[in-house]
């Protein structure tokens, strides 16, 4: 609803347009030799402008026009010429019986107005240059019809919104969160730049924030603008026009909007971007008369130019506890006890909020989504809040990552995991390691002292069927974590650079959640560096010796799991935090893992664990020939029996293409 102050101004700005339009149209019929309709007062208007009303809230919306783009006063009056066939059914009478168009000319101007210039209607003049004034098609310029382009005239009338061809491609952004103390110090530094290139009067520098998309680029770059009033649009690279005219079209499109509603354009690039499109970006920085944002992960690099540049971060752990507690501001209940004795008396949130920070490494936009959406209240038991608080950081977490790696939903657990004591007791200690991280980091300083080989890594080597990929899914189970399977196929490329650039995402991506993540059959991609003969072994090596880097950086936990642990690179084996063996089960663990195979809902009679241990195959074989005797038992509505598993033993046997010997099956039913 417009308020009061806002409906005043209107009326007063209507006021002052209808004068001017008078003071236009009594020029017009002085040309034609006609007696203006007011008479003699208005006639002496002509030698005058409109005074503006005192007292008046703002500026009125001709006089910003004239201001914000150096209009003579010809020029104004042939702004007025053209808004007047739009608004006042008098003017078409007039330019009719001038020369039998129902719309004005530039001769018509010429003939009537006073001051007359020539370069007002030149392509260089501000009308014609940002599109104020559209000259149609005719064989003689002076007779051609003239139209006010519809975004100016509306303004005019005091009416604010984007031009059309913006909306399109472009959409509003103003920052809705409380931004962290580093992001604030970052858009005063935008401001101050641009403010030292006003009081210099010169051009506004482009600028450049470099960072994940959800570390806040766009609400930084809002608070930018609203130091100097500024509203915030905001393009992706890829609707930037790649054709020259089409470019031009849009940059002066968009900075006559900068001007008539005093905004800045924030352009999104990301690595989707091909080099047509970064280059389309390029022309339109350099060509930029206005506040212009560039925002993404990489630098734009200009020929013979450079960008004052911005690095921007996700908010330090002290930082996202605090946009925490806002965001939580209005929970009162206590959310679990802590977990060690020397905080028992701390208020529980704040170790809700600690085991968030310590896992999720979210934005600020990010966190006040969380804290929105989470139901809380009396009713609500504590334990439902914070779990919902943790499963809500989850989901957030996930969007990127989906699109980069396959997500494993599990609910396996320790008790569906049969392994020897000592391998058993090293995967739990990493599972103690990624849970505690945050408090042995952070809170105990081990960060502080050295910023490397904070990652923590874990090698599963073993035979197929082993129980690796199972150790993993129970682990992010324990956690509460996603476990991410990556496609090594969709990682590696022929392309140099490319496996580099896809790592690097599926890193930053896993970093905002911590996840899981299982590289299976690693040694596909971690192999052992071979000697450099030629480009293609070099750019191997790199890529090698970048995932060292981004594994030691990682505050996740990374599993890399293969068959021949002897292929993997020595150097990459020393970086690993964890290395566990699993081993072939013998006869023992197999009797376990057969006692285990089956959920307790499944029938079986008669099953005789001593006779199936001797199979000699690995608890992954052993799970395939439960599941498809239990089809088979199924199938025959009867409980699953010896019978149906030394059918299935058999298929099993000759997938893996191995004798059933006397010794597995002999005296088998």
């Amino acid at each position: 609803m417009m308020s009061v102050r806002a409906r005043d101004w209107a009326a007063e700005n209507q006021a002052h347009l209808t004068a001017s339009l008078a003071r236009v149209r009594v020029a017009i019929e002085r040309h034609l030799g006609r007696t203006p309709a007011h008479g003699t007062q208005a006639s002496d208007a002509l030698v005058r402008d409109v005074a503006v009303p005192e007292g008046m809230l703002a500026q009125p919306a001709l006089e910003l026009l004239v201001d914000r783009f150096g209009l003579s006063a010809f020029e104004r009056d042939l702004l007025l010429l053209c808004a007047g066939v739009e608004l006042d059914a008098a003017f078409v009478a007039l330019c009719r019986e001038a020369g039998g168009n129902a719309g004005p000319t530039f001769g018509l101007a010429l003939a009537a107005l006073p001051g007359v210039h020539w370069s007002a209607i030149t392509p260089s003049g501000p009308l014609r240059y940002w599109r104020m004034i559209e000259a149609r098609p005719s064989e003689v310029l002076v007779t051609a019809p003239l139209h006010i382009d519809e975004r100016v005239l509306h303004f005019l009338a005091g009416i604010a919104y984007t031009d059309e061809r913006l909306q399109w491609v472009t959409r509003p952004h103003s920052a809705r969160h409380e931004q962290p103390a580093g992001h604030r110090a970052i858009a005063e530094r935008m401001a101050a730049l641009w403010a030292a290139a006003a009081d210099g009067d010169e051009p506004w520098p482009p600028l450049q924030l470099i960072g994940e998309e959800d570390t806040g680029l766009a609400d930084i770059a809002a608070l930018a603008c609203r130091h100097h009033g500024l509203d915030l649009r905001i393009i992706r690279a890829h609707d930037v026009p790649g054709p020259p005219a089409e470019r031009q079209l849009l940059t002066r499109i968009w900075e006559r909007e900068a001007r008539l509603a005093g905004s800045a354009l924030l352009v999104m690039m990301d690595d989707a971007d091909q080099a047509e499109g970064q280059r389309a970006v390029g022309a339109l920085v350099e060509r930029a008369r206005a506040a212009l944002i560039v925002a993404g992960r990489e630098p734009l690099r200009l020929r013979g130019r450079t960008l004052a540049r911005f690095d921007v971060h996700k908010p330090d752990r002290a930082e996202q506890s605090a946009l925490w507690r806002r965001s939580l501001a209005g929970m009162r209940e206590r959310l679990g006890a802590g977990d060690c004795g020397e905080q028992a008396d701390r208020p529980a949130l704040e170790d809700a909020i600690d085991r968030l920070v310590n896992q999720f490494n979210l934005g600020p936009a990010a966190i006040a989504t969380a804290g929105a959406t989470v139901t809380h209240g009396p009713e609500v038991p504590p334990e439902t809040t914070a779990a919902q608080l943790w499963e809500t950081c989850r989901g957030l977490a996930r969007s990127r990552l989906d699109d980069l790696a396959q997500r494993v939903e599990t609910s396996a657990t320790w008790d569906d995991l049969v392994l020897p004591a000592f391998q058993m007791q090293i995967l739990r200690d990493i599972v103690v390691n990624v849970r505690q991280r945050g408090r042995v980091y952070d809170q105990w300083g081990f960060a502080a002292k050295s910023g490397r080989g904070l990652g923590i890594s874990a090698l599963f080597a073993g035979a197929s069927g082993t129980g690796k990929t199972l150790a993993a899914e129970i682990m992010a189970n324990e956690l509460r974590l996603d476990l991410y399977r990556i496609d090594l196929s969709q990682v590696v490329s022929k392309y140099i650079g490319e496996t580099e650039k896809n790592l690097r995402r599926v890193f930053d991506a896993a970093e905002t959640a911590g996840a899981v993540l299982l590289f299976d059959e690693a040694d596909a991609l971690f192999g052992k560096r071979s000697e450099v003969k030629d480009s293609h072994d070099r750019y191997a090596n790199i890529e090698v010796s970048y995932l060292l880097q981004r594994m030691e950086a990682y505050r996740g936990l990374a599993i890399l799991t293969t068959n021949m642990k002897q292929a993997l690179d020595q150097a990459f084996m020393r970086r690993i935090r964890f290395i566990v063996q699993f081993p072939f089960p013998d006869a023992a663990e197999r009797a376990e893992i057969w006692k285990r195979v089956f959920p307790p809902a499944t029938p079986t009679a008669d099953l005789d664990v001593a006779q199936l241990a001797r199979l000699n195959v690995a608890g992954g074989n052993i799970r395939n020939i439960a599941l498809g005797a239990a089809f088979l038992a199924a199938d025959e509505c009867q409980p699953v029996s010896m019978t149906h598993l030394l059918r299935m033993a058999r298929a099993e046997y000759a997938k893996l293409e191995r004798p059933l010997t006397e010794s597995e099956i002999g005296g088998w039913g």
